[in-house]
Order: structure tokens, then C-alpha cells, then sequence
């Protein structure tokens, strides 16, 4: 979904929160960046003018810069496998870019001409196979694609739902997707949970094995195109989270919050006016189970300690849109034209 707002952002450098938490900057451009994945050492990014790239975590001195295509396309997609990284430019025509890991080669592998071609995630489910999802078009059908690395392509879910005998996912009107932090689509074992947002929010869950797909209703704020899910993590097969709210709305904190303990099935709205406002990426800590997560707001970044219960806000950081960790002390964000890495103290 187009409607996402960037916000300017009014602090540099090194920089200490309540005693918790440390910032430093990583990284400088013009650019948006709303795609961040973690190898080899190194944090990767796709954004806005073609721009795509690494910084080096250990010496951030250490960083490059290449352009996937001479057009200024957007890009707020980002995956990878043990070979190459992928990713996707919002609206249409939709160009599929495989970046080789060895050498940044660039190969445009698919491209989708379908004037509602919006990509609004994407995720690698296993080394074989990644899994991303487009605005749909005018008959509602969730636009569900397979990337399959080995044979450079791209299956289409109608088409392969349409031969298995199996049920196309309709959409409700105005019910879609936003491109906020490469995050409403998650995946646990061979299951994958897209979230959709407007003026109906949802969870659609897919054994993508079986390509059997069930559609969850959820509480969180929805009516408006601009409100909705902008964000899902999962821990395991059970315990899952997903925040949003209003970009419209920044301070709004009504019922943009919710958990599930069933796999997506049933939701609980959590702290409901009692947290910081819209989120548009949300982040389990590695190896707590689902009980320590952090979440980003265009205004500021929140943490919780109780699987989502209650929040604190950790930071007034303002201008960033995605996150990721590193591993279970710090953290790397990145938005309006810079990447930072945050510490916990």
C-alpha cells in the first residue's frame, strides 16, 4: 500500500537514552530505507533511487553502495539465501532483482507488468523457495508469488492454487498491504502469516507444503485505508505478534496492538492506550520466546519485556521505519536517510 509517510529525523551520532540504551550512526545518504537484512557481518539495505548496499558492523568505515537499475525505482523489499539477496521494486512494472553474494552481479529475474503490482514483503521460507505478496488487483485475489533460486522464477499461488484444486484467497474491498518494514508477512516451520491492513485487517495463514490457507479475523483498528496491521513476528508456532495503528494518527494508541497464543487463530488486544503509537516494525529478541520484543514508530522506538503486554518507551528517535537484531544486545534501524545501531546497556 502506497500510503506510507516518511518523517524527518533530528538526531546524529552517538547518543545515550535514560542510561539503557546507546545510538550510534551508521550510515549517511539520501535515502529511504525500509529493507534491512543481517550477513556476513554486515547490515544490507535496499531503498529509494536503486540504491542498494552494505555497511560493515564491525567498522562501519567499511560500506557499499550499488544502483540495481539506472530508473529511480523503490525498493522496501529484502531477502536472502546462503547464495544471492532479492528483492522487489513497489509499484508497476515490478522488476524481481537477484544480487549474487559473491560479486553484486545484478540479474532481473521476473517482472510483473499487472498495472496493481505493489510488493508489499518478502521472505525466504527456506533456501529453496521465498514467498511475496502484491496489492491485489481488481477481482481482490491475494497476489501470492513463489521466487524459486535455482530455476531463476517466479510461480504465481492463483496459478498453482487453481491446478491443486485449492481455493484462490479473496481480499476484501480495500483490504491490502502496507510496504512499511518488509515485516507482515512471517513464517515458523512450513507456515507462513500474511497480515493485510485498511480498511480491513486480517491474518491469512498458509501451510506453504500443502498450499492449505485459512483466513483469521483480528481486533485491532481498521475501517480506514490508512490503519490496519503494518507489522507481524512470530517466536514459534504459537506465539505471535502484530502492531500497527494510523500513519494519519501518530499518537493514536487505541487497540494497534494485539498477540495470539493459538498460531493466529484467536488475537488479544494488548496495552491498549497505554503505548507509544503507530508502529510500523516489530521485532522478537532472538531466543526469549516471544516474552522481550522491540517495536519502531515513526516517533519513537518501545520495548516490551512481558510478550507484549505492557510497553516503555526506550527512545524519541525520530525518522525510522524498520528494525532488525543483531543479536540479543543490540540492534540496527534504519529510515529517512541514515542506518543506526542501538546497544542495550
Amino acid at each position: 500500500m502506497k500510503k506510507i509517510l516518511p518523517l524527518l529525523f533530528s538526531l546524529f551520532g552517538v547518543i545515550i537514552f535514560s542510561q539503557k540504551v546507546s545510538f550510534e550512526t551508521v550510515f549517511n545518504d539520501k535515502i529511504s530505507i525500509r529493507a534491512l537484512e543481517i550477513h556476513d557481518d554486515k547490515v544490507w539495505y535496499s531503498g529509494t533511487d536503486s540504491k542498494f548496499g552494505y555497511v560493515d558492523l564491525k567498522d562501519s568505515k567499511n560500506q557499499k553502495q550499488i544502483k540495481l537499475s539506472e530508473e529511480k525505482l523503490q525498493f522496501r523489499t529484502l531477502a536472502h539465501n546462503k547464495d544471492a539477496f532479492y528483492t522487489i521494486n513497489i509499484e508497476s512494472p515490478a522488476h524481481f532483482f537477484r544480487i549474487d553474494k559473491k560479486d553484486l552481479s545484478v540479474v532481473n529475474i521476473y517482472t510483473d507488468t499487472l498495472k496493481t503490482a505493489f510488493y508489499d514483503a518478502l521472505i525466504f521460507v527456506n533456501d529453496e523457495h521465498a514467498v511475496t505478496f502484491s496489492d491485489p488487483a481488481k477481482d481482490l485475489n491475494l497476489k501470492l508469488s513463489f521466487i524459486m533460486p535455482k530455476l531463476n522464477s517466479v510461480l504465481d499461488f492463483n496459478t498453482i492454487s487453481k491446478k491443486e484444486g485449492f481455493n484462490i484467497i479473496k481480499l476484501n474491498e480495500g483490504e491490502a498491504a502496507f510496504a512499511a518494514s518488509n515485516t507482515n508477512i512471517a513464517h515458523y516451520g512450513t507456515t507462513i502469516w500474511i497480515a493485510t491492513g485498511g480498511k480491513s485487517s486480517r491474518i491469512i495463514k498458509i501451510d506453504y507444503t500443502t498450499l492449505k490457507s485459512n483466513i483469521y479475523k483480528i481486533p485491532i483498528i481498521q475501517g480506514e485505508s490508512s490503519q490496519g496491521i503494518y507489522s507481524i513476528d512470530f517466536a514459534n508456532e504459537k506465539f505471535g505478534i502484530a502492531v500497527g495503528g494510523d500513519y494519519t494518527k501518530q499518537e493514536a494508541n487505541i487497540n494497534n496492538i494485539a498477540t495470539t497464543n493459538d498460531g493466529g487463530k484467536t488475537w488479544q488486544i494488548q496495552a491498549s492506550g497505554k503505548n507509544s503509537g503507530y508502529m510500523t516494525c516489530v521485532k522478537i529478541k532472538p531466543g526469549s520466546k516471544g516474552r522481550e520484543m522491540v517495536a519502531v514508530g515513526d516517533h519513537h522506538i518501545s520495548y516490551s519485556s512481558d510478550f507484549g503486554k505492557t510497553w516503555k518507551k526506550i527512545s524519541d528517535e525520530k525518522g525510522l521505519f524498520v528494525c532488525k537484531w543483531i543479536d540479543k544486545k543490540t540492534m540496527v534501524f534504519a529510515g529517512k536517510d541514515r542506518i543506526v545501531k542501538m546497544k542495550f546497556k
